[in-house]
């Protein structure tokens, strides 16, 4: 009886580790280690061990009004393709790490709106439709530098839509028409 009593606790220990997926070992609340390398695996049967994807994701955020540097309304998204590349920190220095890559993104979206014109009227100035190269490259740093704490990499980040506030497309439709003309 002891003997099959012993066994089960030692299968307790035993698990799988998948390809692209980490495990975060922790014993009695202490952090152990992280198991990255895909294979059957076996450990202190009392630890815990939480799941962690290593995998590629993107999301999109939602569409976000906001003023652009001109103080124009305009409509602006982005796609972030992202990975989590320190399980620890994942897991332990926010609640919900994927929770946090959605909101932090948010205010990056914001902030690189109002830091750009959405047009510009000549060609020595940046905006948001004329210099997208840039304007992705900004986007991903400033979303890493916010995410950097919770041990995620942003991969990429770009913005999928943009256009004037539906108040004041007509009116740019013009100005932008009559720039052309002239």
């Amino acid at each position: 009886f002891v003997l099959v009593a012993v066994a089960l606790l030692c299968l307790g220990g035993l698990f799988v580790v998948n390809p692209n997926e980490g495990r975060v070992l922790t014993l009695f609340g202490k952090y152990v280690g992280t198991v990255k390398v895909p294979g059957l695996w076996w450990v202190n049967p009392f630890m815990a061990k939480k799941k962690v994807s290593l995998r590629i994701r993107n999301f999109e955020t939602g569409k976000l009004k906001v003023n652009d540097a001109n103080s124009n309304p305009i409509e602006i998204a982005a796609v972030v393709v992202w990975k989590v590349v320190d399980t620890a920190e994942a897991m332990f220095e926010v609640d919900d790490y994927e929770h946090y890559v959605h909101v932090q993104s948010e205010p990056a979206v914001r902030n690189l709106a109002t830091s750009y014109a959405y047009d510009a009227h000549d060609e020595h100035t940046r905006s948001l439709r004329g210099h997208t190269n840039d304007v992705a490259e900004h986007l991903k740093r400033e979303i890493q530098d916010r995410l950097s704490k919770a041990g995620v990499e942003v991969i990429e980040a770009r913005i999928s839509h943009l256009a004037y506030a539906p108040e004041i497309a007509a009116a740019m439709l013009q100005r932008q028409q009559a720039g052309a003309i002239i």
